[in-house]
């Protein structure tokens, strides 16, 4: 299906903010967010299904499109908009045929090899990092830069890009210019709760008056 990626793809972290996967969703959406992905580590299957579905609803009210990471099962149950997977979960040819043809589909990505596979699969957009150093995550792959992203970008054509890993509001558009169609952020938006909705209006600002 035809996907245009807005230039912002933020991703929930209870951790980081302590609010609810709904709650997070709504302040983004609130500053303009019109994707959101639920990103969930740490509950049990029923926990994050029924969070899950609070959020979903939160996103619609908003007309934001609800991606779930990498739980496959739980993005078909709650009818999510799409799917982002890491390297180790079901592949994306079997979410395509549980989740049919209109689903999102993104696929994490950490170097030019793995990049250039994801190409042949059916997705609809790459995720690519980590770009920066990052705090969100413990087990990343080696750090790429802004060369590593354009020599990705290069090699892989015009399927869509999303940078992710140690991404602000001051590098953003550096990440954009080297090559990247999206910016997935965490920590750079919700590392203060209360002003989610504000950090994502300035970065949306930002990006689009340049």
């Amino acid at each position: 299906m035809s996907f245009a990626l807005p230039k912002v793809y933020p991703l929930t972290d209870v951790r980081i903010t302590g609010l609810s996967h709904a709650e997070q969703t709504r302040r983004l959406a609130l500053g303009g967010a019109s994707i959101v992905q639920v990103r969930e580590k740490a509950l049990s299957v029923r926990e994050f299904y029924n969070e899950a579905k609070l959020a979903l609803k939160t996103a619609r009210e908003f007309g934001v499109r609800l991606i779930i990471n990498d739980r496959v099962d739980i993005a078909f149950a709650i009818g999510a908009g799409g799917i982002h997977l890491g390297q180790d979960d079901l592949p994306p040819a079997q979410a395509r045929k549980l989740l049919g043809d209109q689903a999102i589909i993104g696929y994490s990505t950490h170097n030019i090899d793995q990049a250039l596979n994801a190409k042949t699969l059916p997705v609809n957009y790459i995720a690519l990092g980590p770009i920066f150093a990052t705090t969100t995550k413990t087990d990343t792959s080696p750090v790429l830069g802004l060369q590593g992203l354009r020599a990705i970008r290069d090699a892989i054509g015009d399927i869509p890009l999303v940078a992710i890993g140690g991404i602000t509001e001051e590098n953003a558009a550096s990440v954009l210019n080297a090559g990247a169609d999206a910016v997935a952020m965490i920590g750079g938006l919700l590392s203060k709760p209360d002003e989610i909705s504000t950090r994502t209006a300035s970065l949306l600002h930002s990006l689009f008056t340049q």
